[in-house]
């Protein structure tokens, strides 16, 4: 396939219509939006459509902290795997209410996995 990741789900668009979707679908989640009380929600979605534009293959606008350090907090108050697996549930959901092609969701969903040691801080 050619052009990134980001060019192939289709750019700044794209990427600001997932995480707006996915992060609808993370708020409503009883599992894991505990997560997310007093978190400046707005700055949140900033800082991901910024980090998925870097980590899909786009420019690299990013300016928050590194996957460990945006984690430490969440983790010390017990951020789990299944907490992990519960966002990637909500991710896929995104994509496919998207009707991202099944061979393009599944490289940005090994991209989420390859983080899942940062994020849960191992």
């Amino acid at each position: 396939m050619t052009g990134t990741i980001y060019e192939r789900l289709g750019g700044d668009a794209a990427i600001n219509a997932a995480v707006d979707i996915f992060y609808n679908k993370v708020m409503e989640d009883p599992h894991i939006n505990g997560f997310f009380v007093n978190v400046d929600r707005d700055a949140l979605r900033a800082k991901q459509k910024m980090f998925l534009t870097l980590a899909f293959g786009g420019p690299n606008r990013y300016t928050g902290r590194g996957l460990r350090a945006a984690h430490s907090n969440a983790v010390r108050n017990g951020l789990t795997d299944s907490h992990f697996d519960a966002v990637a549930r909500n991710l896929q959901a995104t994509l496919d209410e998207l009707n991202v092609p099944a061979a393009l969701a599944g490289e940005v969903m090994a991209i989420l996995a390859s983080a899942k040691n940062d994020v849960l801080g191992r």
